[in-house]
């Protein structure tokens, strides 16, 4: 049997000592070698996205690889693309980090520089393990995002344009559809997800920052499980604790999320933060939130620039999300595509206050009317995300399309369950840390109720 390799080193003079050794492997057909971790994620993405069988058998992480760090790039491959075998070479071949590997889901561990004989006993080891893996599977692999849940996050252009709104409303017609859902608040200085459903709880994101390991029990705990039927991870109480939740943080919590729920939903606010843009960067599907005027379209272009520029999201992987719109509005969806380069869902948000003022007045969301032309829309899009059933699953798309609350939808067409293809994420973002209060602010005592 012929073992692909594809090796991902950052250093350009291990990259090639490693080519030439992997040249003499016998039954080897060794990729060239990838420059960084996006281009890694990106290749196998692409390459699962047509089938598991397309996958190489192992992958081999140099310990300088970058921007994301080793070990974390070593975790993520492991749980978007488990029919790979994934070896780390390391100069540090110690009991700690072939723990820590092992943990990150690694199937062995190189020593540098690397002897024929150990290279060609580790990628051997991990090719049989892979082929198991495979016969076991026995199907292909129709979508990048890998085994647990599929992610989604949604942006705002600028503050006001409704964002908050929209990821609850996606949250809900998921739930309401069926989908075990997760709605988390990643606006973390000034998260209102809590104040829009009512909820007080003592427990937050930044209570799960420190933990390194989060395991179901310690989750459970965090999570607030509301009547309407969502899962809810809230943003701290105390805007100044949200420096606590790093990039790193974030990609642990949503991680372990997306291996309890079948859907994660995350607000990330108008702030581009270190924790957000990790989360946007590594999410299956990002939503950006604007409405048509000068004002919020420039935001918005400038937002989808930003994450371009900083390796968070390519525009041709975000969808625009357009509220407040009317048929007289003289930004049309239409001009907003072509002005930010991305692309805009079908169905417009109406502009419809007048609905939105008493559940918004009185923090209930959940309670409004299913007449609703802003509830009906919103639910649409989300038939259009592919949030309200399964990719793979063709019957339940059919099922879910009963969880649509109207028929007709504010831009004249009708709710469709078909999802948008939206491919998986760009390469990691290169955020510095700053900004914000930063200083020498220790946690503050928990404080609120359940409600």
């Amino acid at each position: 049997m012929t073992t692909r390799i594809l090796p991902a080193a950052g250093d350009a003079d291990a990259a090639r000592a490693l080519s030439a050794l992997l040249g003499q492997l016998p039954d080897a057909e060794p990729a060239a070698p990838l420059p960084d971790s996006g281009a890694l994620l990106d290749t196998l993405a692409r390459l699962a996205a047509q089938s598991v069988d397309e996958l190489p058998e192992v992958v081999l992480v140099h310990e300088r690889i970058g921007p994301v760090p080793a070990l974390d790039l070593i975790r993520e491959v492991a749980l978007r693309f488990p029919a790979v075998g994934v070896v780390l070479l390391s100069s540090d071949t110690g009991p700690a980090l072939f723990s820590a590997a092992m943990d990150s889901g690694a199937r062995g561990l190189i020593g540098l520089p690397p002897s024929y004989e150990e290279l060609a006993a580790r990628v051997q080891a991990a090719a049989q393990w892979s082929a198991g893996v495979r016969r076991h599977l026995g199907r292909p692999a129709d979508a990048p995002g890998g085994p647990g849940g599929r992610v989604v996050t949604v942006a705002g252009a600028k503050g006001g344009v409704g964002t908050t709104l929209t990821a609850v409303q996606f949250a809900l017609a998921a739930a309401a559809a069926g989908r075990r859902t997760v709605l988390v608040d990643m606006d973390l200085q000034a998260g209102d997800v809590g104040s829009y459903l009512d909820v007080q709880f003592r427990r937050s994101i930044a209570d799960l920052a420190g933990i390194h390991d989060i395991s179901p029990r310690v989750l459970q705990d965090a999570v607030y499980d509301d009547r309407t039927g969502l899962a809810l991870l809230l943003a701290p109480a105390e805007g100044e604790r949200g420096e606590e939740v790093d990039d790193r943080a974030a990609r642990h919590v949503v991680t372990a999320l997306r291996g309890r729920y079948e859907l994660v939903v995350v607000d990330c606010g108008t702030q581009v933060t270190g924790a957000n843009a990790a989360v946007v960067e590594m999410a299956d599907t990002a939503a950006l939130v604007t409405t048509p005027d000068v004002v919020s379209v420039r935001a918005a272009k400038r937002m989808v620039r930003m994450w371009e520029r900083l390796q968070v999201r390519k525009a041709e992987d975000t969808v625009m999300v357009v509220n407040r719109w009317s048929k007289h509005t003289e930004i049309q969806p239409s001009l907003i595509e072509k002005i930010t380069k991305v692309r805009v869902a079908k169905t417009p948000v109406p502009a419809a206050f007048k609905e939105l003022q008493p559940v918004v007045d009185a923090g209930r969301l959940q309670d409004l009317d299913n007449r609703s032309a802003v509830k009906q829309a919103l639910w649409t899009v989300a038939g259009e995300l592919g949030l309200l059933a399964a990719p793979a699953d063709p019957a339940g798309a059919a099922g879910a399309q009963a969880a649509l609350p109207g028929r007709d939808t504010p831009g004249g067409g009708r709710p469709s369950g078909a999802a948008l293809a939206v491919r998986a994420a760009g390469p990691v973002a290169r955020l510095r840390r700053g900004g914000g209060d930063r200083g020498s602010l220790g946690p503050r005592p928990r404080r609120g109720r359940e409600g």
